[in-house]
């Protein structure tokens, strides 16, 4: 009998990603995250951009649970 060796394991090699092709989506991603944590956590009172308080209470459990005051 023979015992069978293994094959050995073939490394995948990481692709490179030119920074050109990532640029605009981290830009893209950034600004969303801004504008998402001002309507998160500033978007009230006299700082509103948005009449009313459906924003407010829109983001009003996800506001105290990133721990921002609004009461």
């Amino acid at each position: 009998m023979s015992i069978a060796s293994p094959s050995p394991i073939a490394i995948p090699i990481p692709v490179r990603i030119p920074l050109r092709e990532v640029l605009p989506w981290a830009v893209f991603i950034g600004v969303l995250a801004v504008v998402l944590l001002y309507f998160v956590g500033a978007e009230q009172g006299a700082t509103s951009l948005v009449s009313g308080h459906y924003v407010h209470e829109f983001v009003h459990d996800g506001r105290h649970l990133l721990g921002f005051p609004c009461h």
